[in-house]
């Protein structure tokens, strides 16, 4: 019954590619109703189905999927009569679909586009909270997928999760939002493993008794036994020396411990999140991390991209701190000068590095308005214009032409994308998107009006 409100309340959209096999579209159609659920015939934001029948190449069904999955999530069906082969599979993966289902029959599919919907609308409902959008701030697609991964594996699973990455790309961020969202009434226990020393490691992560060693003047709890009915959260484990790899590993596998001087066994159930900047993949190779442990604690693998992969984010991270810096949590804008600054900087702290910059320039700031050039602190400043096109630029167009890519596709591809991300910036207004674009509001409004028709027509 619950499934069944739940998909009342949803509505997809629905398109054809091709010709789809006999009656497929109205059958599914019909089924999908009959589930409560509201079927459009225009592409739009949200959830949609794409039928693919025969008839037509790769390519043009690669675009179709590549245009509508840039603004919607797209789960196509295979209704051609014969199957599509693995590679094309894949290729409608990377292409942008979220799953691709066989047309078997008009009732199974339909219950599989509805279980599948209810999960996109549950986690997007997640990602669009405010426990979410104002702990993992950011908008690019990278990002996005990032947080949809750990939105899902952390409020529909109790699986362990290695998060890895660089140094301040919000490993502990991710720690913490698990928490969040896993449901548990338990804590949030945080073991930095670079800082447990060999006499007290073992202390620090089984508890003692009074009197087990020197210095032992009381019984203490270690982190299996905070952690027990919550989440334990062990920072760098990578560090962690082979004696006690294994000492853990047991843990894990038999949810007891026992403290040091003691022959009693204590249960402890906990969810297990690591963390750590090395290859760990690696140190298994070398022989200096367990294989077995490896395997029990990344049952999940989640990667925070660094800045660099990132950088449409920039901006939304500074106003974010800057809010959080602000007094009256209003925020400053930003001169020209300084968002061409903050944008051409390198950050090889990532998130952390962009933030303790943005603090340095907050700080120095008096008065009123806008952050200006002089904020900036002097040893800080660029010299010189910035160059553009710079490397990450090149580096996609140089992918571009390696693909084969012709000049005019490229051409519309960039401009495609640059008025999407400045409208989206702009919340859709048409006169300031335009305005930064250099172009007058009409060359834009007929533009986007091209695109629309493109799109309509299953063109790329």
């Amino acid at each position: 019954m619950l499934v069944r409100e739940v998909a009342m309340a949803l509505s997809i959209w629905m398109q054809t590619l091709g010709t789809p096999a006999q009656g497929a579209e109205p059958l599914l159609r019909d089924a999908l109703d009959a589930a409560g659920i509201a079927v459009q015939a225009q592409p739009a934001r949200g959830f949609g189905v794409l039928l693919c029948g025969g008839c037509g190449g790769a390519a043009d069904r690669l675009q179709a999927v590549q245009a509508l999955a840039s603004q919607a999530a797209v789960l196509a069906v295979d209704c051609a009569p014969e199957p599509l082969a693995p590679d094309a599979m894949w290729g409608m993966l990377d292409a942008g679909a979220t799953d691709l289902l066989p047309f078997d029959s008009a009732e199974l599919c339909a219950q599989q586009i509805v279980a599948r919907l209810q999960r996109w609308d549950a986690v997007q409902r997640l990602m669009a909270s405010t426990a979410v959008q104002g702990w993992l701030v950011g908008e690019s697609p990278v990002w996005r997928a990032l947080v949809h991964s750990v939105v899902e594996v952390s409020a529909f699973t109790q699986s362990p999760v290695l998060i890895t990455g660089e140094t301040g790309t919000g490993k502990d961020l991710i720690a913490q939002l698990i928490h969040k969202l896993s449901g548990t009434t338990g804590e949030l226990t945080v073991l930095d493993c670079t800082t447990l020393s060999p006499e007290l490691a073992g202390s620090e992560l089984f508890g003692h008794e009074r009197g087990a060693f020197t210095g032992a003047t009381n019984a203490r709890d270690g982190a299996f036994a905070m952690a027990d009915g919550g989440i334990l959260f062990l920072d760098e484990v990578g560090e962690l020396p082979l004696p006690l790899q294994a000492q853990l590993l047991r843990v894990i596998q038999e949810h007891k411990y026992k403290r040091v001087g003691s022959n009693i066994w204590n249960p402890s159930h906990f969810r297990l999140v690591c963390a750590t900047n090395r290859d760990l993949e690696a140190d298994v190779a070398a022989g200096t991390f367990r294989a077995d442990l490896y395997y029990r604690i990344a049952a999940w693998r989640c990667r925070p991209p660094p800045l660099r992969e990132r950088k449409s984010d920039i901006l939304p991270l500074v106003e974010h701190f800057l809010r959080q810096l602000d007094p009256k949590g209003q925020g400053r804008p930003l001169d020209p000068a300084v968002r061409e600054y903050l944008l051409s900087r390198e950050y090889k702290g990532n998130v952390r590095d962009l933030r303790q910059t943005v603090a340095r320039i907050w700080y120095r700031h008096a008065g009123p308005g806008p952050l200006t050039i002089g904020d900036v602190p002097p040893d800080e400043r660029l010299h010189g214009a910035p160059a553009w096109p710079d490397q990450p630029f090149c580096d996609a167009i140089r992918h571009a032409v390696d693909r084969g890519v012709s000049l005019a596709r490229l051409g519309q591809a960039a401009a495609d994308l640059a008025i999407r991300i400045v409208l989206e910036q702009e919340g859709d207004n048409n006169q300031r998107a335009a305005q930064r674009l250099g172009v007058t509001d009409r060359a834009l409004q007929i533009r986007r009006k091209a695109a629309r028709e493109d799109q309509a027509a299953g063109r790329d």
